[in-house]
């Protein structure tokens, strides 16, 4: 069997491709490949089109809005990913983003590098503590979940939330509240996360008018997909004082370009795209994709099936 592999993944993953495949780093026989194991590369119509013998694309994530679901559905090609695989390590990365922020870590650290204290303790690195605030969950999934309980163990924090996929009942069983609205969630929370799946709904998510119901001094993580919230709108709100600080790990385009308006903002702290870059998360992902892809193409089940 023939794979493609686009990008980097975990070593162990490649050797146990390399043992039941021949792997392909480009795409300039289509027709020859089995499967295809992408991660930010985007798999288009035309592409399946040309893969005449294509059974199977792993997403190498829990998100898929890469692929063209529609036409791998019209040409019977199956698409998987791995759910779960990284939850541990973004919910992390949330609870490691709030402690950032509250504390104005990457500030700090920045103006000292550039000599600008001349004192310990300086009275403008005042900071707020994440203990036993409230903490608003824009999405109520797995990753949501297991950041909650972080939170709720470390910090003792309320935790309420907006998912309309996610009953009351089940909600409660997890100690979160669940709210009826997403203004709601933002007019009584000190902490903010959003992790919810990009999608004709979900796109553009946080915008405009929302941005008056978040409370002045709320900490505004995400770690989901850029195009959820209009960067425009996160811009003038940082600026205006709507918010007390933000840190994304996500954006429309990406990795960020140097030249963003939201990089000349000290209340704005950006990654690229690290949530799930972690040794443990990168082998559960790849092992995950990698056993299921070469299940697929030998007509065996799989899981993580999406299509």
């Amino acid at each position: 069997m023939n794979i493609y592999l686009s990008e980097f993944i975990h070593t162990a993953a490649v050797k146990r491709l390399e043992s039941a495949a021949n792997v392909i780093s480009d795409f300039n026989h289509p027709e020859e490949l089995d499967g295809m194991i992408v991660r930010g590369v985007k798999v288009t119509r035309e592409m399946m089109e040309k893969a005449t013998n294509l059974k199977v694309i792993a997403r190498h994530g829990a998100g898929f809005d890469t692929i063209d679901l529609e036409a791998a559905k019209e040409l019977g090609i199956r698409v998987l990913n791995a759910p779960g695989a990284n939850t541990v390590s973004v919910a992390e990365m949330i609870v490691a983003r709030f402690l950032e922020m509250s504390r104005d870590l990457y500030r700090a650290n920045s103006k000292l590098r550039k000599g600008e204290f001349t004192r310990i303790a300086p009275p403008d690195m005042l900071g707020t503590e994440v203990s036993e605030k409230t903490l608003g969950l824009i999405g109520m999934g797995k990753i949501h979940q297991c950041a909650a309980d972080m939170m709720k163990a470390a910090f003792h924090v309320d935790v309420v939330g907006y998912d309309p996929f996610v009953s009351s009942e089940e909600a409660e069983k997890c100690g979160m509240k669940k709210l009826d609205t997403i203004e709601e969630v933002l007019e009584c929370s000190d902490l903010v996360s959003i992790s919810v799946m990009l999608n004709a709904e979900t796109e553009n998510m946080i915008h405009g008018e929302l941005f008056n119901h978040f409370k002045k001094n709320v900490i505004f993580v995400n770690t989901a997909r850029g195009k959820i919230v209009n960067e425009d709108d996160l811009y003038e709100a940082l600026k205006d004082g709507k918010l007390r600080a933000a840190a994304f790990d996500v954006f429309s385009s990406e990795p960020l370009s140097k030249d963003s308006k939201l990089l000349t903002l000290d209340n704005f702290s950006a990654t690229p795209h690290i949530g799930g870059n972690t040794e443990e998360a990168l082998y559960r992902t790849g092992m995950a994709v990698v056993e299921n892809t070469i299940r697929v193409i030998e007509g065996k089940e799989a899981a993580g099936l999406v299509v």
